[in-house]
């Protein structure tokens, strides 16, 4: 062990914040200044002695990382995907943090069945689009974010961030010579769309508040400057733009939490304009795909405009608005999307709190055949479309994966209807599916809702058993089925995994979604308790053996639930929390606010909505109360929960703790000081945070066996 490190005590200061009648006194609302050396310092110490306290789990630590790296096959490739007259593959190598993009020339143009080769194979005609490893030589952070080829295989245009902040560079390179064009654009949007002539290309730039706003065309080559297609004005609204699979078309979609509104133009004209498929109406959203039905050109439009769950209607190009319907709104079923190709459609659907897919014939006359689900065995499978960028092919990809089934790459062919396992996810060591259980469970919330949860452990497990609880809860993004190399760590200790799918997700449909945001954010809070309470009361695991983990807007919900129960848990892990959520959305100028109210409200407007998110918000919620052990994680270039929030928290429950020289182990902050709201960037940076975050909450879970003089300290005080 180390020589003592002294825990950091954040000096406090007396910053003023009124609204509506209201005064709040912020002392550690300092520490939002990342350019004051003295905030810098702050968090310096704050890691030094999170390093210092979690010192002791260094070998356990280095066991789960080697663990990860033992089941992962390091040399690697993809399964080709064809477009064109190309293969196109990525590769890994084992000791390199990146991946390699690559392509190969396709010899029998009829043949749509992708060509067997492995990681050693010496593929003919092998091409080096990109590699990611060289791009990032030099640098701590690196993401790759557009990789897109023209539509005639000619030219990549790829984007870089090497900060973590998001803002990327746009480069393009000529893939017959492998020499870089001198356009070079700076601080675009992470992704770029090709015209359809393949010279023309799009973007997207964001505001001081880091929303994209602005849609931009660049002509490759051309000594122009980029000419701006599109801005928006309203600061609800998010930007993007896109291309149809038909290659027909160009959409440029602007959406906020609960409007939207599509333009769409000739994807050939390279000085196209853009025009509305709907005007905008306030609590509208809309998606548009272009298909061919009986000979003419279509969009399929699915919408929620007076059907909660969205429908789906269809409508000539020519005339969006003389739409007829396809799929009518069902109370059990949420549409999330329709793919269109040449000859059918791929419905993709949520039922009984899981992702579907369907497949659709669309016949000669225009008419449609009879719909058929595409089944699995595991019942909590989820599936949906792989790589399939062909408008016509004979062929098409599919994917598939369960908490216990590695994921899976099939070709189902569209004429026999035969499907074709061509990959499953390589876990080496002997792993075997069926020594691990997967099953659902549902817990009983305080206003009667049923809750999804659920459950992953080892066959065979005795219980009560050590148990990690994971949650999330907004945005109505789903918690679904996905096998993890790296949580057969924990699953080989005997701990259990749990998913509490809360409202403010989607899993049950929009209604799921709507009850758990604005006015009745509470109710996320709510369900995940109920959740911990019911693997309580089922015997499955013990408070003094249940730890919990969230980031994001799910480390908002790891801070309430150390407020509202913390006697229910071992220890609370949260990632990039948004634990100072009042503060942050009062603030306009700040990325997450503007373009949030419509998920948390608008508390500088409403008295209503600032009395309720102070009611929750983790920051102002902290009372001297007995905490459990809380590990917070942030990043220094973190543009979508600024590492401020953390920092404040940490600071906070260590003021309040009853014995701060015993307790001070207990809140620990780690903010990685060249990194983004993703954290940290190569996969081997990313297995040690992983074997990081797993010490630290199988040490909290389960001391009996990960126990130590220093554990005790660490994870002291009374459990219920």
């Amino acid at each position: 062990m180390s020589e003592p490190v002294t825990p950091p005590i954040a000096k406090r200061g007396n910053h003023r914040r009124e609204h509506h009648g209201d005064v709040f006194v912020d002392p550690y609302e300092w520490l939002r200044d990342k350019d004051d050396p003295e905030v810098i310092a702050h968090l310096e110490a704050e890691n030094a002695f999170t390093t210092y306290a979690t010192e002791y789990l260094e070998p356990l630590r280095q066991k789960i990382f080697d663990e990860i790296k033992a089941r992962t096959k390091e040399t690697d490739l993809s399964v080709p995907t064809r477009r064109g007259s190309w293969w196109y593959y990525a590769r890994s190598f084992e000791g390199k943090q990146y991946g390699v993009h690559c392509r190969c020339p396709v010899t029998d143009p009829d043949d749509w069945t992708p060509p067997e080769f492995d990681e050693h194979t010496d593929v003919p005609g092998e091409q080096v689009l990109l590699d990611e490893n060289v791009e990032a030589d030099g640098h701590d952070y690196f993401a790759l974010g557009a990789a897109s080829v023209s539509l005639d295989g000619n030219v990549l245009a790829y984007s870089v961030d090497v900060k973590g902040d998001e803002r990327y560079t746009l480069r393009f390179r000529d893939l017959r010579t492998g020499q870089e064009y001198d356009d070079t654009i700076v601080g675009i949007g992470s992704g770029a769309t090709w015209a359809a002539d393949s010279r023309t290309i799009y973007y997207t730039t964001v505001d001081d508040a880091w929303r994209p706003d602005t849609v931009w065309r660049h002509r490759l080559a051309a000594g122009l400057p980029a000419e701006k297609v599109y801005h928006e004005p309203d600061e609800r609204f998010w930007v993007g733009v896109g291309r149809s699979r038909s290659n027909k078309y160009l959409f440029i979609a602007a959406g906020s939490a609960v409007t939207t509104e599509v333009r769409y133009a000739d994807a050939n004209d390279p000085q196209a304009q853009f025009v509305p498929v709907w005007e905008r109406r306030d609590l509208v959203e809309y998606s548009v795909e272009h298909a061919v039905i009986g000979g003419e050109d279509r969009f399929l439009i699915l919408h929620n405009d007076g059907a909660e769950n969205f429908t789906l209607v269809d409508a000539p190009v020519n005339d969006p608005n003389a739409f007829h319907p396809l799929i009518a709104h069902r109370a059990d079923v949420r549409l999330d999307a329709v793919d269109a190709f040449d000859g059918f459609l791929v419905i993709s659907y949520r039922s009984e709190a899981l992702p579907k897919i369907q497949l659709w014939p669309v016949n000669a006359n225009g008419g449609y055949g009879t719909a058929e689900e595409l089944t699995f065995d595991s019942e909590l499978t989820a599936a949906g479309l792989g790589g399939n960028p062909n408008w016509s092919a004979p062929k098409l990809r599919i994917a598939a994966t369960s908490f216990v089934t590695p994921a899976r790459v099939y070709d189902l062919d569209l004429a026999t209807g035969h499907r074709t396992l061509l990959r499953e996810q390589p876990v080496l060591g002997g792993y075997r599916p069926e020594d691990y259980v997967e099953r659902r469970d549902w817990a009983t919330a305080p206003d009667g809702a049923r809750v999804p949860i659920s459950i992953i452990h080892r066959a065979g497990l005795q219980f009560p058993a050590p148990t990690l609880l994971y949650g999330y809860g907004a945005y109505e993004s789903c918690e679904d089925p996905r096998f993890s190399i790296a949580r057969l760590s924990l699953l080989d200790r005997g701990m259990v995994f749990a998913i509490a799918h809360v409202r403010g997700g989607g899993e049950l449909g929009r209604p799921w979604y709507e009850h758990g945001k604005l006015l009745e954010k509470m109710n996320t809070f709510t369900d995940f308790i109920s959740v911990a309470r019911h693997l309580i009361d089922t015997d499955l695991t013990r408070s003094q053996n249940l730890v919990a983990l969230g980031g994001s807007a799910g480390g908002l919900l790891m801070g309430a639930i150390a407020n509202m129960a913390p006697e229910l848990f071992a220890g609370i892990l949260a990632q990039v929390p948004f634990v100072d959520a009042l503060t942050t959305i009062l603030d306009p100028s700040l990325p997450l606010t503007v373009t949030e109210w419509d998920e948390w409200g608008n508390p500088l407007e409403d008295p209503e909505v600032y009395a309720y998110m102070k009611s929750y918000t983790p920051y102002e919620n902290v009372a001297a109360r007995e905490y459990p052990p809380i590990l917070a994680m942030t990043s220094l270039n973190d543009t979508r929960v600024y590492y401020v929030e953390p920092a404040k928290w940490v600071a906070a429950l260590r003021h309040v703790q009853s014995d701060p020289a015993n307790d001070a182990n207990k809140v620990l902050l780690k903010t990685e000081m060249v990194a983004g709201h993703g954290g940290i960037s190569g996969r081997y940076e990313r297995w040690k945070e992983a074997a990081f975050q797993y010490a630290w909450l199988l040490a909290a879970a389960d001391r009996d066996n990960y126990g130590s003089g220093q554990v005790d300290s660490l994870f002291s005080g009374p459990k219920t």
